[in-house]
């Protein structure tokens, strides 16, 4: 069988080019302690590796830098637009890191 440019490739060979299968952008302050938890959970349970930052971030490294890493290394993003979402300039960031 040969593989064609632009071909789906097996999951295994796609599964080893991410550290995270999930990258979730969210507010903390509107969606963290509800919304996000509960879907955090849900995939944690599914065996989905996510990334949330107050699950992820590690004492001692600037945020900002680990963030661009983790969403550079999300198979996929979720993003959970809520009231306050787009009134964050980090939040903002993200997206505009996201959309690259």
């Amino acid at each position: 069988m040969s593989i064609t440019p632009g071909a789906s490739t097996p999951s295994s060979s796609i599964q080893n080019s991410f550290n995270y299968d999930v990258f979730l952008s969210f507010r903390g302050e509107d969606t963290r302690k509800n919304f996000v938890d509960h879907l955090y959970q849900a995939l944690k349970q599914k065996s989905i590796v996510t990334y949330k930052d107050d699950e992820n971030i590690k004492q001692g490294k600037m945020i900002s830098d680990e963030l661009i890493e983790a969403i550079e290394d999300s198979k996929f993003i979720i993003i959970v637009f809520s009231k306050n979402y787009a009134s964050s300039s980090w939040c903002l960031e993200e997206l505009v890191k996201i959309m690259d």
